[in-house]
């Protein structure tokens, strides 16, 4: 067992019921497009750039966040803490990355899938939206990122209660928050500094400098890899904790 089956078990699984994921996960990003870019943003502009076209980068970051995160921490939290299967793949002729690469993977995939989905509705809708090598690269990193991050929310994890509520302490403030509905440039100092320290702030500012056209935020997106970074070396630390 390596990365590659983990992630082709849960390809082949979702192959099953592709319609019906698609379905439940765009339904989310399409609301809040319709309530947010066609409701409240009619005929808003921001930094000279329709509203329409100003949300619609971050609401596929949130898209990005919450599939990955949910297709790689609840799975996960699922495996171990309900069917305890998690158990046997630590017991496995399997290394500790190639586990965790594996379980953060199925997010990543899943992520990728909703939100390439909903960039081809985007598209239709805000013609202007440009899709270059920096977009498609902070999208994977975006996914990356909060697919780690679920993964770790699930290994620290000792209940679903636990998990259901990091979901609501951590990823619902981020959704809000994130630089997703609003410019961060726009509020005070204080709360900038606050917001700056969220991932979701730094993929909202890659992906929409990427869709608008904009030069590349390299502070964003380096810092968007230092979070990946950091997620991932925490995973290593608590998996080898829990294999004790």
């Amino acid at each position: 067992m390596d990365a590659c089956t983990i992630v082709w078990s849960d390809m082949m699984m979702l192959k099953r019921r592709w319609a019906k994921y698609l379905l439940t996960t765009l339904l989310s990003p399409l609301l809040y497009l319709i309530a947010f870019g066609w409701g409240l943003g009619r005929g808003i502009s921001v930094n000279g750039t329709s509203y329409l076209e100003f949300v619609v980068p971050g609401i596929i970051a949130l898209t990005a966040m919450t599939t990955s995160f949910n297709g790689a921490g609840t799975r996960l939290n699922t495996d171990r803490l309900y069917f305890r299967s998690f158990d046997e793949c630590l017991m496995a002729p399997i290394s500790s990355m190639s586990l965790l690469t594996g379980k953060a993977m199925i997010g990543v995939y899943r992520g990728l899938v909703s939100s390439i989905a909903f960039l081809l509705v985007a598209m239709l809708i805000a013609p202007k939206f440009h899709v270059d090598l920096l977009f498609l690269v902070s999208l994977l990193l975006t996914c990356l990122t909060f697919a780690f991050l679920g993964v770790l929310a699930a290994l620290l994890a000792s209940t679903h209660e636990d998990m259901a509520t990091f979901s609501s302490l951590i990823l619902l403030p981020m959704t809000f928050l994130g630089g997703t509905f609003f410019s961060v440039n726009q509020v005070p100092v204080a709360l900038k500094i606050a917001l700056y320290a969220l991932p979701l702030t730094h993929s909202s500012i890659c992906l929409r400098a990427a869709a608008l056209g904009q030069p590349i935020p390299w502070e964003s997106f380096l810092t968007l890899a230092v979070f990946l970074l950091a997620f991932f070396l925490g995973n290593i630390v608590v998996l080898r904790k829990i294999s004790v």
